[in-house]
């Protein structure tokens, strides 16, 4: 390994002793300057007992109705290649648990009271798909919150809960932020309770490819899985943005996190609130950006504008436009292909506006009539089943679909059941069962429906049940005794 050693400042002998002791007393001063403004400054307790009871947690019971896809979801994810997220869980908790909200059927995120009556500002992320949701407060108390309404295309969801007068934190402003300003994020990473990290702004204004709607800030705060919805703030505890994303190839904080800047966070809720969505624009086509080349070649002289691809079968714009025209403006807006999402979500649905077009080398004036954003999918994955609770096993179970099967690795199975839930310290867990499992036989028996499997007997050292069970396309048999000591 190597290392670097700190070298002594030289003294030249030149200097007399009176140049010595002025330069001695001015590396006092700037010490004990910079040792006042560090203690100033550089710490953020005050700021963090202020504005930390006002940082909640939001816990997410996920429906059921897929829980055969979440259960193949979750074991992609826990199968990581390097075997880190096995030895924190078994140093923080111990051999047996499962603290990890994504393996236990349950989501984990963050959430700001931003009201005192009781409205929680926190990520759609962490609530779509939810059948329960409870909020936990830093004081311990946790209680159900109801979802006032969520938006896809900025990840923003509102909450609302009865808690009595809350301590409201205060929605301020990213234009009052510059880059290089310092910013803390609250938040409950990886479901160890709330925790508080520092950095900096480091860029304003990054669009990212998955989300075309908003100018993110980034930041070099740490920001790690359960920091989804909680906040980002300025050393005057003012919100400057909720915490949504993290670019890692890890799963971990490598310094590269996102925030939703607070004017669209303040627009958003108001919105909410009011109506339960927000209603954004829509036209129904995608699009790319032009080059000199494209310009060149379809008689255009600069490369502003953005060259349409394709158009939706049916869609508001269908009869309107065509493949290969280039939309120039949209209402009085010039139009690019960075800004074409953001300009067609600002125009309110059931409105005509007219749009500029290059078509055939000629320039025409074409009205638009303006659509509503449809709502994305929950999940691009066929549903499967419901689970069931096999109480003598303490495993959750589901019947699987060929697709499940297939993402399984066990496409010549004809039937079989998938582990989408464990209790730590049960008999499935003790016997080495993992989320993601297929259990194909009990004994000899195959089993082709949960009801097949919802009824076994309580297994033991004396009679223990034999299972079959295919995992990474490798079948073998389990005997589950109710012990570690045999399995």
């Amino acid at each position: 390994m190597q290392t670097e050693t700190a070298c002594p400042i030289p003294l030249s002998g030149s200097h007399s002793p009176v140049m010595r002791r002025r330069g001695a007393l001015a590396l006092v001063v700037f010490l004990l300057t910079y040792s006042t403004a560090f203690s100033a400054d550089g710490g953020y307790a005050e700021l963090v007992r202020q504005v930390g009871p006002s940082v909640v947690t939001v816990l997410v019971e996920e429906q059921r109705e897929s829980a055969g896809q979440l259960a193949v979801e979750r074991a992609a994810a826990a199968n990581d290649s390097d075997g880190m997220r096995a030895i924190m869980r078994r140093l923080l908790y111990g051999p047996g648990s499962n603290p990890d909200p994504a393996t236990s059927g349950s989501v984990l995120g963050s959430g700001f009271i931003i009201r005192a009556d009781g409205l929680i500002v926190t990520n759609r992320h962490v609530i779509v798909g939810a059948r329960t949701v409870q909020v936990k407060f830093a004081d311990g108390r946790e209680v159900p919150a109801q979802i006032v309404g969520a938006d896809a295309p900025t990840d923003i969801a509102l909450l609302r809960v009865s808690a009595g007068p809350l301590h409201a934190l205060r929605l301020g402003s990213s234009a009052d932020i510059s880059v290089g300003d310092a910013v803390i994020a609250i938040g409950n990473p990886f479901g160890l309770g709330q925790s508080v990290t520092a950095g900096i702004v480091s860029a304003r204004g990054r669009t990212l490819q998955a989300d075309p709607y908003i100018d993110f800030l980034q930041t070099d705060a740490a920001i790690n899985m359960g920091n989804s919805g909680g906040p980002l703030l300025s050393t005057d505890g003012a919100v400057i943005g909720v915490t949504s994303v993290l670019f890692s190839p890890n799963g971990g904080s490598i310094g590269l996190g996102f925030a939703i800047p607070a004017e669209t966070v303040a627009s958003v809720i108001e919105e909410l609130e009011a109506h339960g969505r927000v209603a954004r624009g829509y036209l129904g086509i995608s699009a790319q950006a032009m080059t000199p080349a494209l310009a060149r070649a379809l008689g255009v002289k600069s490369t502003g504008g953005a060259l349409v691809t394709a158009l939706e079968p049916h869609g508001p714009v269908t009869e309107a436009l065509r493949v290969g025209d280039v939309l120039l403006s949209i209402g009085s807006a010039p139009v690019t292909f960075d800004d074409l999402g953001k300009i067609t979500a600002r125009l309110r649905p059931g409105t005509t506006v007219e749009a500029m077009v290059r078509r055939d080398g000629m320039q025409l004036s074409i009205p638009l009539t303006i659509s509503q954003l449809p709502e994305p999918p929950n999940s691009s994955l066929p549903m499967g089943d419901r689970d069931t609770w096999v109480t003598n096993l303490k495993v959750g179970v589901a019947n699987t679909t060929a697709e499940i099967r297939n993402a399984l690795k066990a496409e010549d199975e004809a039937g079989g059941l998938i582990v989408t839930q464990l209790r730590p310290a049960g008999a499935g867990a003790l016997a080495g069962l993992k989320i993601g499992d297929l259990i194909t036989h009990a004994g000899t028996k195959r089993l082709m429906d949960v009801a097949d499997l919802a009824s076994v007997s309580q297994p033991s050292t004396q009679m223990p049940l034999l299972l079959r069970v295919v995992r990474d396309g490798a079948p073998r048999f389990v005997a589950v005794t109710g012990s570690e000591e045999e399995k």
